[in-house]
């Protein structure tokens, strides 16, 4: 087989595997606030929940981005997948919310495999076709989350309580227990040499100092508090604004994650070739901007609709090129540790996030995270316009 078809083999098999695993993860996700509920947690703890799981991933992505790069993107991929769908299993059994913040927090530290994914889809792509192949990785993921919600949604039966969420949880665990078996059996290495000889810096300070890499992880960290405040809270915002369930909550995602399929398997590369990556970046924090705002003031929810399709889209055409920018500033053999600390900053991210919406959410007002998470937005383009300074237009 020629070089090309190689290369078209592995990217095929790379997004079955990406499909595969987030799709129980998407399913998952929107379902949590309601399966919290079931067990009487008010909403401080729902979204504590959520950040159970991201303090998992803060210690996980940098471990398995590096240790990816030292012994190779396969044996990590198959350890955290196979680890993620025994967890998801076991959070179907959980006996009480304690025990689900523990298991959320071991979930956390396997599914902090994401920057191994990117290296993974790094190693076979040039530099000049990242920002696109990010953005086909992206639509992968957003192929994942539009299954993934519908399935959980149409399967939780909540007037069961705990009991209700059980079978949804295991079709999560079978994804991710799909998803490990096709990384055995299709997944080649592909983890560039290491260097001998060098000795590397420090990893978070060799990152914070790089002009580029240090102001994309800065955006990346403050602009995902809000995000993630968002994601905690969406359920009980539409719970509490339009007396929506899991099976609204499950269909809004599926629409919206068609719409984010298409803008990061289409239209992210484009725009990036087309204008550059960091001009697509501030393009996408732009309309993620407009869309929290629109979902803030949302007198109805065919408004609030339209103030999400905004927001992905804005996400769709933002993220990838965050990815792309800190892989091309990195070196080969390193982008799997330098993607694992941006991860591991959106992952502290995700700790906070929650909490902070939570505590607005119930002390100021249900759309107070949405518009914290609007204002988080204008730092995010101030940094984003330092590096477009440093990373000018290609002619």
């Amino acid at each position: 087989m020629s070089a090309a078809g190689d290369e078209r083999r592995a990217l095929i098999v790379l997004l079955s595997v990406i499909f595969l695993m987030i799709a129980g993860f998407g399913l998952v996700i929107p379902l949590l606030p309601f399966f919290a509920q079931a067990f009487d947690a008010p909403a401080w703890q729902v979204t504590l929940l959520f950040s159970a799981f991201s303090c998992g991933q803060l210690i996980g992505e940098p471990f398995w981005g590096r240790l990816s790069d030292r012994i190779g993107r396969k044996p990590v991929l198959i350890i955290t997948i196979s680890a993620v769908g025994l967890s998801y299993a076991a959070l179907a059994f959980a006996p009480n919310i304690a025990m689900a913040f523990v298991i959320r927090f071991a979930t956390g530290i396997f599914a902090g495999n994401i920057s191994t994914l990117q290296g993974a889809m790094a190693d076979i792509t040039p530099p000049e076709k990242r920002a696109g192949r990010m953005g086909i990785m992206g639509a992968a993921f957003s192929a994942g989350f539009t299954t993934g919600p519908a399935i959980g949604g149409l399967l939780a039966q909540p007037s069961r309580g705990a009991l209700g969420f059980q079978l949804p949880l295991l079709v999560a665990a079978g994804f991710a227990i799909a998803s490990a078996i096709a990384v055995v059996v299709f997944v080649r290495e592909s983890r560039p040499q290491r260097p001998e000889g060098r000795t590397p810096k420090a990893p978070l300070s060799e990152a914070l100092s790089h002009p580029i890499i240090g102001r994309i992880v800065a955006i990346s960290f403050i602009v995902v508090v809000g995000f993630a405040g968002i994601e905690a809270t969406y359920g009980l915002w539409t719970e509490v604004r339009f007396g929506w369930g899991p099976r609204e909550i499950g269909l809004a995602f599926m629409v919206i994650g068609l719409l984010g399929a298409f803008c990061q398997g289409v239209l992210s590369g484009y725009l990036a070739r087309r204008h550059g990556e960091t001009l697509t970046l501030m393009g996408g924090l732009v309309f993620m901007f407009l869309g929290l705002v629109t979902q803030w003031l949302s007198p109805h929810w065919t408004v609030a609709m339209i103030g999400f399709a905004l927001v992905c889209l804005g996400q769709s055409i933002c993220f990838p090129n965050l990815t792309a920018l800190i892989s091309r500033a990195s070196p080969p053999h390193r982008q799997g540790e330098m993607l694992g600390l941006n991860m591991s900053g959106m992952a502290l991210s995700r700790i906070g996030g929650p909490v902070i919406a939570g505590q607005t959410f119930s002390l100021i007002s249900p759309g107070a995270p949405f518009a914290l998470a609007a204002l988080l937005i204008l730092p995010g383009l101030w940094l984003a316009a330092q590096v477009r300074r440093r990373i000018p237009r290609p002619a």
